[in-house]
């Protein structure tokens, strides 16, 4: 133990360990700088702004930086078809040349959608379901019926439409809805001696409409006829119909 000792306190000892704390020390050196060098530490770029641009300008635009790209597309039907929406990571990122910079494309070509079910739904039910189907609601009108804000028809493109048709992404839809008035009743307006036009009016007031159109003799001008007859007609044991309720009409040349 005694000899251990004494060599503890012997030059050669000194000059061991620190030429291996040099060593240690020379070590960790070579290893910081080489992983600086390998990883090219503080050396990189900032990601360029691409978001907005064309796919060919934004490819451009990251090929001259060093920058790899991979693609991914979605559909958005208020922005152009062929720009880029969105970037990962975000443009003035600082990163490493050669990274991969995530691109998310407009696609060119509007896909589309089955029309869902919203026969009987409330007008809040039915917009609900139609956004979520990627669709917008358009107009929306009334007809007596004796359901109140619930839908009865819907249409695009002035045709009518129905659950499972296939339409484009983005199609408004135009819904006819009951005005919760169909079991009220209303007098039956004279249309006897009126135009075509003065009765439709007339109608319209009433919240009747014109239903069937017949002629009585060669009717060459059918907008200046009279009508002759109606149905039904205003009589004491008929004087009033339910709201909606259609007039048959009979047009004459006859003054």
């Amino acid at each position: 133990m005694s000899k251990f000792i004494d060599y503890l306190k012997t030059k050669s000892f000194r000059n061991n360990i620190l030429a291996a704390v040099i060593t240690v020390i020379g070590l960790l050196l070579i290893a910081f700088f080489s992983l600086r060098y390998y990883t090219k530490h503080g050396q990189g770029l900032n990601v360029p702004q691409v978001k907005g641009l064309s796919f060919e300008q934004a490819v451009q635009k990251l090929e001259d930086a060093g920058l790899k790209y991979e693609v991914d597309s979605v559909f958005i039907l208020d922005q152009p078809a062929g720009i880029v929406i969105d970037q990962d990571p975000d443009p003035n990122t600082f990163v490493k040349d050669n990274r991969t910079i995530y691109l998310t494309i407009n696609a060119g070509k509007t896909p589309n959608t089955k029309f869902p079910d919203i026969a009987f739904k409330t007008l809040r039910e039915a917009q609900a379901i139609i956004e979520s189907s990627r669709l917008k609601l358009g107009d929306t009108t009334y007809k007596p019926d004796v359901s109140r804000d619930v839908v009865l028809e819907a249409s695009f493109g002035g045709q009518p439409i129905k659950a499972g048709d296939i339409i484009p992404v983005g199609s408004r839809i135009n819904l006819i809805l009951g005005d919760g008035r169909g079991n009220e009743e209303v007098d039956v307006p004279q249309l006897v001696g009126l135009t075509i036009d003065e009765a439709r009016f007339s109608l319209k007031g009433s919240m009747l409409s014109l239903g069937n159109i017949m002629y009585e003799g060669q009717v060459t001008d059918s907008a200046n006829a009279i009508i002759t007859k109606q149905d039904p007609m205003p009589t004491d044991s008929l004087s009033k119909v339910s709201i909606g309720t259609k007039i048959n009409i009979t047009l004459s040349n006859k003054q």
